[in-house]
């Protein structure tokens, strides 16, 4: 591409906390909810505060990733993710295909979407503003291929 230095480097944050309000107000009253709940059932019904701290642990834990700032960068051979508690480095070559999700992009190490892409793959969720999505999309194309 002939336009290589407009691409490199494109960095970005996404900070879903701080970037929708009003999905994080609902999620704490859900949080709240969902540890009186637990709370009721596994330590006043049931007698075992284990499971509710094993409960709460796991909840929290899967739900980390939206409490805590991202920080993505693109450069001409490798992918980092920042997460502020690890960093995660991926060069292009280990991904396989790529495809739009609902907050950003999925990057698959298979060459077609599958379902362990969760797992596998890499999540790019984009910022509130999206102004990194035209460049990301021209990098990806260049670099894994089109869109899937």
């Amino acid at each position: 591409m002939s336009n290589k230095k407009e691409l490199y480097p494109l960095k970005w944050k996404s900070f879903p906390l701080t970037d929708y309000p009003v999905q994080t107000v609902i999620l704490l009253l859900f949080m709240i909810f969902l540890s009186w709940f637990l709370w009721n059932l596994a330590v006043t019904s049931w007698h075992m505060p284990l499971f509710y701290v094993f409960g709460i642990f796991i909840f929290v834990l899967e739900l980390f990733p939206y409490f805590i700032p991202t920080k993505y960068e693109f450069s001409e051979d490798k992918i980092i993710v920042d997460y502020s508690v690890t960093k995660v480095r991926k060069n292009y070559s280990d991904f396989g295909c790529w495809y739009m999700d609902k907050k950003g992009i999925m990057l698959s190490t298979f060459k077609m979407p599958r379902r362990l892409d969760r797992f596998r793959g890499q999540s790019l969720r984009f910022s509130k503003d999206k102004k990194e999505k035209e460049k990301l999309i021209k990098i990806l194309e260049e670099r894994i291929g089109k869109q899937v």
